[in-house]
């Protein structure tokens, strides 16, 4: 097509491909009809045509397998004949008569072959002697014909017959054809020594008979992509009339109208799409029912929770509050007694409130309440809020920012009770040993590691970590007085945000909990910029200390 002169002629004519263009592209998408037909179409074609490649190239093949042979043996026929004739000839007559032996043997191979195309090469390295026969070919086959790499395997000896694929060419049209050449070695009485006997076939009848074939195959490829694409035509008229009023059922139950059902088709398997269909709303509609039902129940059970137990704990909080400012005029024991109150009263206060988080979750009742949040910001104040606790237990902690000071949508409330439970566990099980917080980003997640060097965990109390009420060693002291649903509520928390979290850990060389967040809640995770194996062994602590250590103080924080 050609694009009419002028620039506004050109602009009007590109701004039509680019309509036509986007036609046929929102045809294409919303046409799974169109979309069937055509890779239906495409795929037949495609078999046909490796089909029809597959089968010329198998009938051409044994078109020249066959004709090969033939010609193998008649050209062998032809070249004993030829060397009996000669080796019955008298050995003692001179040059005249080599020359007409030689013409009496060509005549002899052209009446034992079926082939008028002979050539006589004289082997190298021999005496040389006038007798002998010059090399010589015939019309339509000369020596140029036969390559070098022939002569020189014929020359050889190695075996009776050798053979070769060629081209030749016709003197009278000049139109060429492929050939095959025979060569063998025979022997001249007397002087005459030995020659290479090659004969030519053409292999035309054969590409007569290939073609003839290669246009019936075309000619039934043509018709069966024809017959099925008429074929896959009506199939899809017939399959898709269901299909769009099974989509029509879809749309209304989609919409709220639950008492709509596909009615039936007259088909025995179409009757058996509506009667699944229809079963199927059913049992969506009876499971929405007891899903809504459920979830008023677990709502109502939060509530009532929170009302019935909340109230009572309220009031043993204020009673443990009254004896706790009173200890000190209760005697040892009394004094003893209502430290335990008091602290049991917080563990009670915190499983409580573990309880409802988790009935949340469970109820599917959780709302995020994101804002952009800097994760070193997060992390540093949670890491200064344990210090006390750490100071206790004589750990140092030390935070590595090598990422994540820009802004992140995130749950911050969420994400810090997800800090503060790692970094408690941490410093609880880290046996006085450092614990190492690092914080880095990519273009799509931000990453905290919280790592401690303490006993470190199993494999398999690695995967057990997250279960609720869980421990890995029951009998360890409490230092934070925990409920067990900890890390239960920080996967939720984590799993919630679009996040991780996942654990490392190894017995003798401590843990390492990794959390990945997505930078927004639109933008999936696409690797953790955070690697979660610290490496074959801990040998390198000392080092990584000192190294932070050094950093700390030239920024001039703790």
């Amino acid at each position: 097509m050609q694009i009419p002169p002028g620039s506004r002629s050109r602009r009007r004519f590109l701004r039509s491909l680019v309509r036509i263009y986007s036609l046929l592209k929102r045809r294409w998408l919303s046409s799974l009809k169109l979309r069937t037909m055509t890779a239906t179409g495409l795929l037949t074609g495609v078999a046909i045509v490796a089909g029809g490649t597959y089968l010329l190239l198998s009938v051409g093949g044994d078109l020249f397998n066959t004709r090969k042979q033939q010609i193998l043996a008649d050209s062998l026929r032809a070249t004993i004949s030829a060397q009996r004739m000669l080796d019955a000839s008298d050995s003692s007559e001179g040059g005249v008569s080599l020359t007409n032996l030689t013409r009496t043997m060509r005549n002899d191979v052209r009446e034992t072959s079926a082939s008028q195309m002979i050539a006589l090469i004289r082997v190298p390295g021999q005496n040389f002697s006038f007798d002998a026969p010059q090399n010589q070919g015939s019309e339509g086959f000369p020596i140029s014909t036969i390559s070098d790499e022939m002569i020189h395997r014929v020359n050889s000896g190695e075996e009776s017959q050798y053979w070769q694929s060629v081209t030749l060419r016709n003197s009278h049209d000049d139109s060429e054809s492929a050939g095959i050449v025979v060569g063998s070695r025979i022997t001249f009485p007397g002087s005459g020594g030995e020659y290479g006997l090659y004969i030519g076939y053409s292999l035309s009848d054969a590409e007569r008979t290939l073609s003839y074939v290669q246009r019936t195959l075309v000619v039934t490829g043509l018709f069966l992509m024809l017959l099925l694409g008429l074929l896959v035509w009506t199939i899809l008229r017939l399959v898709f009339r269901p299909i769009g009023v099974a989509a029509d059922t879809s749309r209304r139950l989609a919409a709220g109208e639950n008492d709509v059902r596909m009615p039936t088709q007259g088909d025995e398997s179409f009757d058996v799409l509506s009667q699944s269909f229809n079963d199927m709303a059913d049992s969506l509609q009876n499971r929405i029912s007891e899903l809504a039902k459920l979830s008023t129940m677990q709502q109502r059970f939060v509530s009532d929770v929170s009302h019935e137990l909340r109230t009572p704990l309220t009031t043993i909080r204020l009673a443990g509050d009254v004896l706790y400012s009173q200890r000190e005029n209760l005697d040892a024991v009394g004094a003893r007694t209502t430290e335990l109150l008091r602290t049991q009263i917080d563990r009670f206060e915190k499983l409580l409130a573990d309880l409802l988080e988790i009935s949340r979750y469970d109820a599917g009742s959780v709302t995020l309440e994101t804002e952009p949040t800097n994760l070193v910001n997060l992390v540093e104040d949670a890491v200064e809020g344990l210090r006390s606790l750490a100071e206790a237990a004589n750990v140092q902690v030390y935070v590595v920012a090598r990422g994540g000071y820009l802004d992140a949508e995130l749950d911050p409330r969420r994400v810090t009770r997800i800090v503060n439970n790692l970094l408690g566990n941490a410093i609880e099980h880290g046996e006085e040993q450092p614990v190492i917080v690092t914080v880095d980003s990519n273009q799509t997640a931000v990453a905290v590691t919280v790592r401690d060097f303490g006993a470190g965990m199993t494999e398999e109390d690695s995967r057990r970590v997250f279960d609720r009420f869980w421990r890995a060693d029951p009998s360890r002291k409490r230092t934070l007085g925990g409920t067990g649903l900890g890390l239960a509520i920080s996967l939720e928390d984590a799993l919630s945000q679009g996040g991780k979290l996942d654990v490392w850990s190894a017995p003798g060389r401590g843990t390492c909990f990794r959390l990945t967040l997505p930078r927004s809640q639109a933008v999936p995770i696409g690797f953790s910029p955070l690697s979660l194996d610290p490496g074959p062994d801990n040998s390198s602590l000392d080092t990584n200390v000192n190294v932070i250590e050094k950093g700390t103080q030239e920024r001039g924080k703790p």
